[in-house]
């Protein structure tokens, strides 16, 4: 082998290594950007509760509204590591996932009414909840010391939460109609050539039975990833 050759394939050598590096540090800032995201977000919002009471419930979102929507829009990065292969995890329900938050989030933050409601809270405690059952996971991962307990929470107990946090998100979605009647224009014009008129409460309506459905497929999905994890742990814990 030449020596031209030989430097070659050592600097691709190092390229790679570098990348995977600069790859391994940067999932690592994210997990732990989100993780200190929704930290902040519950915490401050238990803190509200015990200090105010249910008067804070009504305070909610704009105490915590925006820190909990700049950690939603960065949620949008996560479909980009699974394409990428920097997380290992199904596209199909991270998709669904992402997608729904960052939707029912603009009505919220549009709908000004609706921002003042209890459900919204709710929403927020499940939601953060939810993500801080799955960073910190991701974190271990990242760090190759991944925990028994950790694991089984964030593949078990994330799917009725999940769930719960998909009907409370069906309970916004109708509580928020009256105020989009009344707010919105009795029409809107979706197709100028054909001057199809579609009422926006109508719209809104049958997001909840897509909002059932896409619930039904990240379930189902995340069983099924579920079940491979837990194998695959199982080996691991046999061959030690």
């Amino acid at each position: 082998m030449s020596s031209s050759c030989y430097l070659q394939q050592r600097d691709q050598k190092s390229f790679r290594r570098r990348m995977l590096s600069f790859r391994l540090a940067y999932i690592f800032s994210y997990n732990l950007f989100q993780f200190c995201g929704h930290t902040w977000i519950l915490a401050n919002s238990i803190a509200r509760f015990l200090t105010f009471g249910q008067d804070a419930l009504a305070d909610t979102f704009y105490s915590v509204g925006f820190v909990m929507s700049l950690c939603q829009l960065f949620s949008i990065l996560e479909l980009f590591h699974i394409a990428d292969g920097i997380e290992k995890a199904r596209l199909l329900p991270r998709f669904i996932q992402v997608m729904e938050k960052n939707l029912l989030l603009i009505m919220v933050i549009m709908l000004e009414e609706i921002q003042s409601k209890p459900v919204v809270c709710v929403l927020f405690f499940l939601w953060n909840i939810l993500d801080l059952l799955r960073y910190p996971h991701e974190l271990l991962c990242v760090m190759d010391t991944p925990s028994t307990a950790m694991l089984w929470t964030r593949y078990t107990l994330w799917i009725p939460l999940y769930i719960l946090s998909v009907a409370t998100e069906g309970v916004t979605i109708y509580q928020a109609l009256p105020y989009v009647e009344s707010t919105a224009p009795n029409s809107c014009l979706l197709n100028s050539t054909a001057s199809a008129h579609i009422h926006l409460p109508v719209l809104l309506m049958l997001c909840l039975p897509a909002l059932t459905l896409g619930a039904f497929v990240t379930v189902w999905q995340l069983l099924k990833e579920r079940q491979q994890q837990m194998d695959k742990w199982n080996k691991k814990m046999k061959r030690k």
